[in-house]
């Protein structure tokens, strides 16, 4: 099947060889002329423009993007939107905002275009482990990108569904970057625990080797744990500053719209925003009260 694809970064770059290599005709861009040029070494056909990438498509054209959510796809569906035609697809494999999904599914849908939002996951180990995708977009675009997303995901059948209409897929994307947050705090204070009783000199490498059979919390997050672990257990060249893309914040924010209590994710997006507080000043000021009302003594820095 034929596709264009829009943004070659490491995900976009790994994604369009798994595609090669499943036999699919691959029609590139990006602003990095070096990233087009890698891709066509790999074998893909490589496109000077937006415009040259959507004439070198044979209609009904597919153009599955993937940039970075907010402006850069804002921008990229605006310009596609006018060079399209009428029962071309858009696709949307990035982590946009599934309020701005819908929006752009209304406006594309006016314009006779199909829109398509596939929540991707799988990082930087698709490539090899095939990628899981949740598909939002009316039935019958998404039926005729079924090839696409077959050898994207990690079997023909399996790691890959079509979950409902425009916007459905980067929601339930977001529910999932949610509860991995969650599941990562867990782990992290777990290996905090055992790395602090210090009297049993545990070796938390071997522990997460345990853990990866048979174990009720065995996964592919305690493997990449595992892995982490191997290479240093003190982890001091990492610093203890932990960003966050967006899903976590926008999953706490709907959970608050539609009242549904969700106090683990919260509080592991609170963590992360905690640490990047450098200057520590409600830290400061909670030790200066206690000083103040109990006479507690203080720290110095």
């Amino acid at each position: 099947m034929q596709l264009g694809m829009i943004g070659l970064g490491r995900m976009g770059a790994n994604m369009t060889t798994r595609l090669i290599q499943g036999g699919h005709d691959l029609i590139v861009f990006d602003r990095s002329a070096d990233a087009v040029h890698a891709a066509a070494n790999g074998g893909a056909t490589g496109a000077g423009s937006l415009i040259d990438l959507v004439k070198r498509l044979a209609a009904p054209r597919a153009v599955w993007v993937m940039v970075p959510s907010g402006a850069p796809t804002e921008d990229t569906v605006k310009e596609l939107a006018g060079v399209l035609s009428p029962g071309d697809t858009v696709i949307d494999g990035g982590n946009s905002n599934y309020k701005d999904t819908v929006r752009r599914g209304r406006e594309l849908s006016a314009a006779g275009l199909h829109f398509v939002d596939s929540g991707t996951s799988g990082g930087v180990w698709g490539l090899k482990e095939g990628y899981s995708l949740m598909i939002g977009g009316d039935v019958d675009a998404v039926e005729r990108l079924r090839p696409i997303f077959a050898t994207l995901a990690p079997g023909a059948e399996r790691g890959w569904g079509h979950v409902g209409p425009t916007g459905s897929g980067h929601f339930t994307k977001m529910i999932h970057n949610g509860i991995e947050y969650g599941m990562m705090q867990a782990f992290a204070e777990g290996f905090a625990i055992l790395k602090k009783k210090t009297e049993f000199g545990l070796d938390l490498h071997q522990v997460a080797e345990i853990w990866q059979h048979g174990s009720v919390v065995r996964s592919w997050l305690l493997d990449l744990t595992a892995e982490a672990l191997k290479e240093d257990q003190d982890l001091k060249d990492i610093a203890p500053f932990v960003s966050d893309s967006g899903e976590g914040r926008w999953t706490v924010a709907e959970a608050i719209e539609l009242d549904v209590p969700a106090p683990i994710i919260t509080h592991s997006l609170l963590a992360r925003l905690r640490s990047r507080d450098e200057v520590g000043y409600a830290d400061r000021m909670l030790s200066a009260m206690r000083n103040q009302f109990g006479g507690h003594a203080i720290k110095k820095s």
